[in-house]
């Protein structure tokens, strides 16, 4: 199976969305499907890791299928917005290397009086 870059995934799910006359939701719109989709990713973890445990009634899903929804709505609102996900991730992994990179206890044993 190929592995798509994030810019290929923007492109398909504009794609996607151009096919509708609708378009891309508001901002708020989009803020208020985020949030919907992490309340139900965070339902999910419950039910597979917590204490509260899914009713027989309830629809099976998976953590995986939330991370799912969650990304794609996350690729949705950057579009909508012109942001590029891939700068963004670049930026993000940029400033967690450097003022984080010592916030948790190392596997290489540095530490921050290590560095000069």
């Amino acid at each position: 199976m190929n592995e798509k870059t994030m810019k290929i995934m923007q492109k398909e799910v504009d794609d996607y969305i151009q096919q509708f006359k609708t378009g891309y939701f508001s901002p708020l719109g989009q803020m208020a499907r985020l949030t919907e989709e992490v309340g139900e990713l965070a339902r999910e973890v419950n039910h597979h890791y917590g204490e509260k445990k899914k009713k027989d009634s309830e629809k099976p899903k998976t953590v995986e299928e939330e991370l799912g929804d969650v990304l794609f709505v996350t690729i949705i609102m950057a579009n909508s917005m012109g942001i590029d996900l891939t700068e963004a991730f670049e930026r993000n992994m940029e400033k967690f290397n450097q003022r984080d990179r010592f916030r948790f206890e190392r596997k290489d044993g540095l530490t921050e009086g290590d560095i000069e």
